[in-house]
């Protein structure tokens, strides 16, 4: 499958836009993208449908196991990571052990690297489950996306591919009482015969009333940065960014562009 994929279960640390130096977890399989949306914008490509190929998860034992090899080399070198991050190959939280490994990276972080935050990027599909839900309030930097506050556009661009409720979705994210960070991806183009632009004035304006009411910690604005599933995309550019930015500003919350 096309896209950008990760082949390790720790990866890197790598220079984040976002997160500085960040050592990677990548809970989903190693070959291939797993994922509960397909969002036409995934630098992993699109998503197989799992009920094609099952997918093959590292188990929670694995997980722990390559992190704290990393933590002990990246000790030894004094190289330790600003931030040890859920990411890799899809959605991490739809891993059934999730909960348990957050518990074994807390430790570990403790451990070898105790001034680094623990982060997720996370497409906030998860959020129903009480055990996900609670082992994110755990986290130092708990990431969740929201590319939309109209319910049609994140169907068009997220794509989920398992039943999804939007407004249940944003429920969700109100729970965390502030204990959240958005990030959004802004862009325009054309998917399936339809148009959409999520930095055009009613789009900026629903997402703007979907961000008060949830009240997050901090935003995160960003445009596309590698290759895309879909081929038909705008990259937005950052004085663009910068003027919906300052709309967040103004609405008393606190928001940086990423280039």
């Amino acid at each position: 499958m096309a896209g950008f994929l990760f082949h390790e279960v720790v990866f890197g640390p790598v220079r984040s836009r976002r997160l500085g130096l960040s050592l990677g977890i990548n809970l989903l399989p190693l070959h291939s993208k797993f994922c509960s949306f397909n969002c036409i914008y995934c630098e992993c490509g699109w998503t197989p449908n799992p009920k094609e190929k099952p997918p093959e998860l590292p188990t929670r034992e694995e997980v722990r196991w390559y992190l704290e090899k990393h933590l002990k080399r990246l000790q030894e070198e004094d190289y330790l990571p600003d931030t040890i991050t859920y990411a890799g190959n899809g959605e991490p939280t739809v891993h059934p052990d999730f909960p348990a490994i957050v518990d074994d990276t807390l430790s570990l972080r403790d451990t070898y690297a105790p001034e680094a935050c623990v982060t997720v990027l996370s497409n906030a599909s998860m959020l129903h489950h009480k055990e996900i839900f609670q082992a994110l309030l755990r986290l130092d930097n708990n990431i969740q996306k929201l590319d939309t506050g109209i319910e049609k556009i994140f169907r068009l661009v997220n794509n989920p591919m398992q039943p999804v409720n939007f407004e249940e979705l944003i429920l969700n994210l109100k729970r965390f009482q502030g204990n959240v960070i958005i990030q959004t991806m802004f862009l325009r183009g054309e998917f399936r015969g339809e148009q959409f632009d999520n930095t055009k004035e009613s789009e900026v304006s629903a997402w703007l009333e979907k961000l008060n009411e949830i009240g997050p910690k901090s935003v995160m604005i960003y445009p596309i940065a590698r290759a895309t599933a879909s081929h038909n995309i705008e990259k937005i550019a950052t004085f663009e960014l910068e003027k919906i930015a300052e709309r967040v500003r103004k609405d008393g919350i606190e928001v940086e562009v990423y280039q």
